[in-house]
C-alpha cells in the first residue's frame, strides 16, 4: 500500500492493517514489545530511585523543612512503588509462566506497565517540585512542575491515545 490512497494520490495515507499470526504467536510478540519497553523504561526509574535513596544521607537532607522531608518521603515511596509495578511485569510472566496463559499474561503485564508508567508520573512530577522548591525561588516550583507535567501527559497519554482513536475509526 505504501501509503496511497486506492486512486494512487497521498493526500490520505491507507495503513495496512492486522498480521497473519496466531493468537499465539501475537501473544508472544506482544510479550517481546512490552518485555523491551519495560526494559528501557526501568533504567530511568532504577537510576532516579537509586538517586532518592542517597538523598537521605546527605549533609543538606538535615536542612530540609518538614514540608520538604515530607515531599521526599513521598517522592521516595512512589519511586518504589513504580520499581514494583515494573518489576512486577517480569515477576508476574515468572509465575505463570508454563501454564498456557500467555495471552492472559500479556494483558495483565501490560495493565502492570501501565500503571507503572503512571506512577512514574507522579514519581518524577515529586521529585521535580522536590528539586525546583529548593531551587527556585518564590512560588514558581509547583507552577513549572504542573507545566511538565501536563508536557507528560501529552506526550505520554493523549498523543497515543489520539492516534489511536484517529487511526481506528478510519477503518
Amino acid at each position: 500500500m505504501n501509503g496511497q490512497r486506492d486512486d494512487g494520490s497521498e493526500s490520505e495515507l491507507i495503513w495496512p492493517r492486522g498480521r497473519n499470526e496466531t493468537e499465539e504467536q501475537r501473544a508472544d510478540r506482544r510479550w517481546n514489545e512490552l518485555l523491551q519497553e519495560v526494559r528501557v523504561i526501568q533504567t530511568g526509574v532504577q537510576i532516579l530511585f537509586g538517586f532518592l535513596l542517597t538523598v537521605v544521607f546527605t549533609q543538606r537532607f538535615a536542612t530540609l523543612s518538614a514540608a520538604d522531608r515530607t515531599l521526599y518521603v513521598i517522592t521516595l515511596l512512589l519511586g518504589a512503588s513504580t520499581t514494583g509495578a515494573l518489576v512486577g511485569t517480569v515477576t508476574f510472566h515468572r509465575m505463570v509462566a508454563g501454564h498456557r496463559l500467555k495471552p492472559q499474561t500479556v494483558l495483565w503485564a501490560s495493565r502492570l506497565a501501565l500503571v507503572g508508567v503512571v506512577l512514574l508520573l507522579g514519581t518524577v512530577a515529586s521529585a521535580l517540585l522536590l528539586i525546583l522548591r529548593l531551587a527556585l525561588s518564590g512560588s514558581a516550583a509547583p507552577w513549572v512542575v504542573t507545566g511538565l507535567v501536563l508536557w507528560f501527559v501529552v506526550c505520554w497519554f493523549v498523543l497515543p491515545a489520539w492516534v489511536l482513536r484517529h487511526y481506528s475509526s478510519s477503518e
